[in-house]
């Protein structure tokens, strides 16, 4: 049993594993994956497995890599790994928090418990929390860290534009928006959503003089980009020109992306926790402080 303590990425987030292994300054290795007909993962790991491994993988497009994770997981503890740390910089399932509908699964629950029976330690970035505020009440595990990308996106926004308005579409990206103003002395708005079906909301902006400022939208998440969407055309309707957004974790599901800059946004700007051509803000140093080895 090797004492060192191994990174190990898996294909598609590569760069951002080698990237966080090399700021830890640990071996990094990779999980092959390989794909039968029929949809079943093989999964194929280092011969020789250190007492701590540090896990790298975010969890968008879940159903795969959970399955996956599992199996990772007891072959690992198969091997006689001791300590591993889950780095999943976006977590999935956290939006199903309560039954909404009579017998409708409360996904959050069960993939938390399946989580903390799996690693000893989560560490992820802004996860989508609202009636369930602490992510350890989640997932009951021996270290839990729930990071934000408040402070790297608003350097982002600083960077890029100069007096800039931040606007958070709806009162759950309220806690980003306000982070991010407080830290650059930025004015800042929020909308309220009204959601009517998983790709139909509707956005009330309060009552504001914005025709002349630069607008910076800021979201945790994208996915089917409607939120953006809605609120980036009541701007342009308010005669709002200079349009940007910058949003932690890139899903952007089929065309989405492509249709929140048919608005006139004019860049959308997003950390790496989910690889997207949109990325331009890395997560790695966030997560090298957080990880104890």
């Amino acid at each position: 049993m090797f004492h060192e303590p191994l990174l190990l990425g898996f294909p598609d987030y590569q760069l951002q594993a080698k990237n966080l292994a090399r700021l830890l300054k640990i071996e990094y290795a990779e999980a092959e994956l390989h794909y039968f007909p029929d949809g079943e993962s093989k999964i194929r790991l280092p011969i020789d497995i250190p007492s701590t491994v540090v896990i790298c993988r975010s969890l968008d497009s879940p159903n795969d890599k959970l399955i996956e994770l599992f199996f990772t997981v007891k072959e690992l503890r198969q091997k006689g790994c001791e300590r591993i740390i889950l780095v999943a910089p976006y977590l999935c399932y956290m939006r199903q928090d309560k039954e909404f509908q009579p017998g409708e699964a409360v996904s959050q629950r069960w993939v938390g418990r399946l989580l903390a029976s799996l690693v000893d330690e989560v560490i992820t970035v802004d996860p989508h929390l609202h009636r369930v505020k602490k992510l350890e009440d989640i997932i009951k595990t021996r270290r839990v860290a729930a990071l934000s990308a408040a402070s790297l996106i608003g350097n982002q926004i600083a960077l890029r534009v100069s007096d800039p308005l931040i606007i958070g579409p709806d009162e759950e990206s309220k806690q980003w928006v306000e982070q991010i103003a407080q830290l650059h002395d930025f004015n800042y708005l929020v909308g309220d959503k009204t959601r009517l079906g998983d790709r139909d909301v509707n956005i009330v902006l309060p009552p504001s003089d914005v025709k002349d400022r630069t607008v910076v939208l800021v979201d945790d998440m994208a996915s089917t980009g409607k939120t953006l969407i809605n609120t980036a055309q009541q701007l342009k309707e308010l005669g709002v020109d200079k349009i940007y957004c910058a949003i932690t974790h890139a899903l952007f599901v089929g065309d989405s992306y492509h249709e929140l800059l048919a608005t006139g946004v004019k860049e959308v700007w997003s950390t790496d926790s989910v690889s997207h051509s949109s990325n331009c803000i890395s997560l790695a140093s966030l997560l090298a402080d957080t990880i104890r080895l």
